[in-house]
């Protein structure tokens, strides 16, 4: 009876001390591969140094991990620098210059456009997500949640409603998901940011924010108003 007592308990601070020291395991283990990836695209940056002193074995070896955070940091600053052109007239210029070649390029513009309209609706600073919402999706016994992307007037309006676009994203990549119509009567709002409807979509529904009430389920005065 002893021995089954000290193995619960012994099974007990196991788990216990998994569940503590997994997230770290994992978040080591993510960021030293993310350091590894990003490393491998940014040395590059190094190609005016001479290999025999970034690589080991006189040139031939493997680069230097302090030579690979060096090219880490050397990115972040032009990244940086990128940034503050931006915030210039003359620096906003020469990114709409090169934009416009890069939109120019067969194939290349295809991928270039999708990418900078994804990485757009995702920003915080320039989002093109309305509002945080719950529609009834897939099928009108659940709910799930999305973001308003606009009122679409091309379409013809239901009994007098206005219909918007709502974007139904997937868990816990919410890049990709759904594309739908809805009227506005069958919109329910949330009191939610947008970064807090990302969060919550990315963590699964395990990081629940503070405030999430639904206000109203009529909320086409409100989503008029936002677009």
């Amino acid at each position: 009876m002893k021995e089954s007592n000290f193995l619960d308990r012994v099974q007990a601070n196991f788990l216990a001390g998994l569940v503590i020291i997994f997230p770290a395991v994992v978040s080591v283990a993510v960021l030293v591969w993310l350091f590894g990836t990003v490393s491998h695209l940014t040395d590059v940056l190094l190609v005016l140094v001479p290999k025999e002193w970034t690589h080991a074995d006189h040139g031939k070896g493997p680069m230097f991990w302090y030579w690979s955070l060096v090219a880490l940091v050397l990115t972040i600053g032009l990244v940086c620098l990128v940034g503050r052109c931006a915030r210039n007239f003359f620096g906003r210029r020469i990114i709409q210059l090169v934009d416009a070649i890069l939109l120019r390029v067969p194939l290349l513009n295809k991928i270039y456009s999708t990418i900078k309209q994804v990485n757009e609706a995702f920003s915080s600073n320039k989002s093109s997500f309305k509002q945080v919402v719950l529609v009834k999706f897939p099928h009108g016994d659940c709910y799930s949640m999305g973001f308003v992307t606009g009122e679409q007037k091309f379409l013809p309006e239901k009994a007098g409603e206005k219909v918007f676009s709502v974007f139904i994203p997937t868990t816990p990549n919410p890049t990709s998901g759904f594309l739908i119509f809805v009227p506005a009567h069958e919109i329910t709002n949330l009191n939610l940011s947008v970064p807090e409807g990302i969060k919550l979509i990315i963590s699964a529904g395990s990081i629940t924010p503070d405030q999430g009430v639904p206000e109203s389920m009529s909320p086409s005065t409100d989503l008029s108003s936002k677009t």
